[in-house]
């Protein structure tokens, strides 16, 4: 049997824009394509969805167009929710703005995602399960009022669960007094290599992952994702070691980072050691950048094809 995979952070909207080139300050450009989706941590619950895993969103979502959007979104990938929906707020979105060279601009407006209360964390601790792998954002820890309450509620979390943290982006601004408990109860920390380097100041992904082991909890496992390079995995007492990536040809990155997590997790609690489970996520971040959209992780059937003749195959089988 499968463990359950809770993500205690934000699932939003993202609005996709396509332009020529950013405008210059008080000017205008005409966007080529535009695209609504649902984003943020949608994309992790589902890369553990489609590998056949369990997975429930813990955090706020709005009465809106964009709380309609998000919630159709859950519905239709088959992931349930533990919080109702706050009438008040609409849930917030992020505006990417991707320029004809690929590079994207983000500009992001929380909304009902960022009014946690002490109430909502009450209420989804007493939904947790003792052997649910809980999913915890940066994204949410930066933020001054999710930030200290998603802090406390790692403390609080049944015995036997697992927590995962993936710092995000926004790492440099979580607060030391929010992010240092967290840490004390992470059981697996995934970044990517330019949050390793800012948490440790190590540019070398593997020299960064040893230097986590140190800041997390006796027992911990930390995975520092590269990209095409795969990734490193220091498992819980002993030293990091190169996980390969595999080869591909990709055509849009985003959400590569969460589909690497989701399939992970949704591996480890499926029995799989973390080995398996680091090359199993590798797999499935590289079949999903070959896609164009927001979640394009694999489910099984697609992952067992795109590792056809490997050995990996058998054994996520």
């Amino acid at each position: 049997m499968s463990r359950r995979v809770v993500l205690a952070g934000n699932v939003i909207a993202d609005v996709v824009i396509e332009i020529p080139a950013l405008p210059e300050r008080g000017g205008d450009v005409v966007g080529t394509r535009t695209e609504t989706t649902a984003g943020g941590g949608f994309n992790t619950l589902t890369a553990a969805r489609r590998l056949g895993t369990e997975a429930v969103y813990a955090g706020l979502h709005g009465t809106g167009p964009h709380g309609d959007l998000v919630r159709a979104a859950l519905a239709a990938e088959d992931i349930g929710t533990l919080l109702p929906a706050r009438a008040d707020l609409d849930t917030g979105f992020t505006v990417a703005l991707v320029d004809s060279g690929g590079e994207r601009t983000f500009v992001t407006s929380f909304g009902a995602e960022a009014a946690l209360t002490a109430a909502d964390v009450a209420a989804v601790r007493d939904r947790l399960r003792p052997d649910d792998l809980v999913q915890l954002s940066g994204y949410g820890l930066a933020l001054p009022g999710n930030g200290p309450l998603l802090s406390g509620l790692t403390a609080a979390l049944p015995a036997g669960s697992i927590l995962c943290l993936d710092p995000g982006p926004l790492v440099a601004d979580i607060p030391e007094s929010v992010l240092a408990p967290v840490l004390a109860r992470t059981d697996w920390l995934s970044t990517n290599a330019r949050e390793a380097r800012i948490m440790t100041g190590h540019a070398d992904p593997g020299t960064a992952a040893a230097a986590l082991g140190q800041r997390v909890a006796s027992g911990a496992g930390v995975l520092v994702r590269a990209d095409k390079d795969g990734c490193w995995l220091a498992a819980p007492g002993e030293p990091p070691v190169h996980v390969p990536g595999f080869p591909v040809t990709a055509v849009d990155s985003n959400g590569a980072g969460d589909a690497h997590v989701g399939a992970f997790l949704a591996l480890l609690g499926r029995g799989l050691d973390p080995l398996t489970a680091a090359r199993g996520a590798n797999a499935a971040a590289a079949c999903a950048v070959t896609r164009r959209g927001p979640a394009t992780a694999p489910d099984r059937t697609e992952l067992a094809a795109f590792l056809a003749g490997d050995p990996l195959a058998d054994r996520l089988a």
